[in-house]
């Protein structure tokens, strides 16, 4: 299939979508019965992004708006028992074909008893403790086209039992299809150079996406301690890259999806003001058997000069012993950041933070700040900036990728 192609599919798909969403913001009753007990929540928001720099690749532009819609419906019966959610996401963007994509976030049956609780459909899981990387979260491929920080995920398809006893819980997951990374296209930014073509995309596994992958984790609160170990096999959602071109001749690289096997282990141990994280994991099947790591502390200095704001410094050591110039950009790095929370009604905060290569003047730095304008409306705020990167840091060619973005979200 042409990239011209896919590009006209994925906006069909959201301009069928889309309506849907504002009906069901509008008019929950009309696209899912109410029942007892049911409820819709989510947002719709305009997003808007400027860069500070000239693109490197002129199809590349100085700026970027779209809309997004994520409205949720959470529906229990048999006295909370049992329950569906459904969360489905679309965003239209401005310039980049890629980003104007649409996804279900979850889709879910839960049943639940005393001791254990059965998960069947599409959902996102979220495990780890650190602030700046989070090497163990590995069940959901990241959605990048969303933002390069790796936070947004794309839903996936999935069996899921919990076994609950007091010495702690034990998931086990069966995952039957595999969800590709979003990359940007062309004219998106901020973006790899040359830009990766998704269409391309090879599997180790003759199976491709319909490879079963299977985790299982143990997770305990014990005290202040609060302790995860798990274990994942199968396709990696971290693909290599490899050389190629596109239909049209043009330099891409390709993602390579290997088959892994990765054990993690996360820690966190809570004493007074005082948070000590931890994030470690051991991987193989992409080249070398590799580990890293992510440790560090949060402190917090509650009612900061007698008003009713916090301030939490944060810092965290990242560790990647795999050689330097690979894909890790992160293998001998600093993070240092400053968290603060108001307190007030508006439920204002915000996250200032650095990571410093301890090789080299690279740094990348980061401003996250939201506040709520009503009971309904908020504004966040995000600035990114890539300093000082040498050639051979993986993430050099985003040097001029500089960018502020702005959200106006309408909460429901």
């Amino acid at each position: 299939m042409g990239h011209s192609t896919a590009a006209r599919r994925r906006v069909l798909r959201v301009v069928v979508l889309l309506p849907v969403l504002a009906l069901c913001v509008a008019y929950p009753g009309i696209a899912l019965a109410d029942g007892p007990g049911s409820h819709w929540s989510g947002y719709v928001a305009l997003e808007f992004r400027p860069f500070f720099s000239a693109p490197l690749d002129p199809r590349q532009h100085d700026d970027n708006a779209s809309v997004v819609a994520q409205p949720e419906w959470y529906y229990p019966w048999n006295g909370g028992r049992d329950s569906l959610t459904f969360v489905p996401f679309a965003r239209i963007d401005q310039h980049d074909d890629e980003r104007t994509h649409v996804d279900v976030r979850e889709l879910t049956w839960l049943t639940a008893r005393d001791d254990w609780e059965l998960r069947v459909g599409i959902r996102k899981v979220f495990w780890g403790v650190a602030e700046s990387q989070h090497l163990v979260d590995i069940i959901n491929q990241t959605d990048l086209v969303e933002n390069i920080d790796t936070e947004d995920k794309l839903g996936q398809p999935m069996v899921n039992l919990a076994l609950i006893r007091d010495w702690g819980t034990v998931d086990v997951f069966l995952l039957p299809y595999f969800r590709e990374r979003t990359f940007p296209g062309e004219e998106g930014r901020p973006r790899m150079h040359p830009r990766v073509d998704a269409d391309l995309a090879v599997f180790e596994s003759s199976r491709a996406e319909r490879h079963l992958d299977l985790a299982v984790r143990w997770s305990h609160s014990a005290g202040d301690w609060d302790l995860g170990v798990s274990h994942f096999r199968g396709t990696s959602r971290d693909p290599r890259f490899i050389s190629g071109r596109s239909g049209d001749g043009e330099p891409v690289l390709i993602p390579l999806y290997e088959q892994i096997d990765q054990t993690g282990v996360d820690a966190q141990l809570t004493r007074g003001s005082w948070l000590w994280k931890l994030e470690t994991i051991r991987r193989s099947g992409q080249g070398d058997t590799f580990a890293a790591g992510v440790a560090g502390l949060e402190y917090t200095v509650y009612g900061v000069l007698e008003s009713a704001a916090d301030v939490g410094v944060v810092a965290e050591y990242l560790y990647d012993d795999r050689p330097v110039g690979t894909r890790s950009p992160f293998e001998d790095d600093l993070f240092a950041g400053l968290r603060l929370t108001l307190n007030d009604v508006d439920g204002t905060e915000a996250l200032l933070g650095c990571i410093f290569d301890l090789g080299s003047a690279a740094r990348l730095c980061n401003i996250e700040a939201r506040r709520r304008l009503s009971d309904h409306w908020m504004l966040e705020f995000e600035l990114r900036t890539f300093q000082e990167l040498a050639e051979n840091n993986p993430l050099y060619t985003l040097r001029q990728d500089d960018f502020a973005q702005f959200e106006l979200a309408y909460h429901f």
